[in-house]
């Protein structure tokens, strides 16, 4: 199997290291095609108004001045020599890429950008702070290849993407993994803080509160909370059906007018 990683945490992140000794578990035709500096956030960009600069960093490795989508994108058409990967993955990412967050995500991007491509993706994601120690990615380096392995056997379809996040904590408390539904918390976790530079100008810093929701059973928020491994299909169409039913009855037909 030709695997294919990408990240958002740029090409020297610890994950990125943590992502490579998961996927040699399942091969040994690995490639690496990875921003250069962190994309966190990105989401599915895709670089149109700049060139994109490719630097090989080693044999079936590179860096690009992209986002993931563009990395994943070059990877698959331009880089990787011979037959197209076989799969995408994406990560591990530094902290958890659960709920709403997931369609800011640059992880996440891409995977949804493989399956773009016609390759299968999955985003994986490790809980926890901002500090990385040398057991961080722990978990996910422990569990992922198991996990990994049902999935390829089992298969998904084709126009989903599945995205793992891992719980933090010691791997010996790590015992279920779940598959779970996209969750949204009832608290908003998104926030910005203004400072002041040496110059006496204002500028804003944006970030995450670390502040609990209250998620029901059979989400990815609540399956990580109470320290199980979430595993989540995730669909590209964000059509809300039930709201196109209802709107059918209110709107169709000739256009009104104001």
């Amino acid at each position: 199997m030709r695997i294919l990683l990408t990240n958002d945490d740029g090409i020297h992140a610890p994950g990125l290291i943590a992502l490579e000794k998961i996927a040699r578990a399942l091969s040994d035709d690995v490639w690496v095609v990875a921003p250069e500096y962190e994309q966190s956030g990105a989401s599915r960009a895709l670089t149109l108004a700049d060139p994109i600069r490719v630097r090989r960093d080693g044999p079936r490795r590179f860096s690009t001045t992209g986002t993931p989508t563009d990395c994943v994108m070059l990877g698959v058409r331009e880089l990787v020599e011979g037959k197209a990967p076989d799969l995408v993955l994406s990560g591990v990412n530094r902290g958890a890429n659960l709920a709403e967050d997931v369609t800011m995500s640059g992880t996440v991007a891409g995977a949804i950008e493989a399956m773009a491509l016609g390759v299968p993706g999955i985003a994986l994601s490790q809980t926890g702070g901002y500090a990385v120690d040398d057991d961080f990615f722990a978990p996910a380096e422990a569990l992922a290849p198991g996990v990994l392995r049902r999935l390829i056997e089992a298969g998904w379809p084709k126009d989903v993407v599945i995205n793992i996040n891992f719980p933090d904590g010691p791997v010996s408390r790590i015992g279920e993994v779940e598959v779970t539904r996209q969750g949204f918390r009832d608290a908003h976790a998104r926030t910005s803080e203004k400072r002041t530079d040496l110059r006496g100008r204002d500028y804003y810093w944006m970030g995450f509160q670390r502040e609990a929701s209250n998620p029901p059973q059979g989400t990815d928020l609540r399956a990580i909370y109470e320290g199980r491994v979430s595993v989540t299909p995730l669909h590209i169409d964000l059509t809300h059906m039930r709201a196109v039913h209802d709107l059918k009855g209110v709107l169709g037909g000739a256009i009104p007018r104001a």
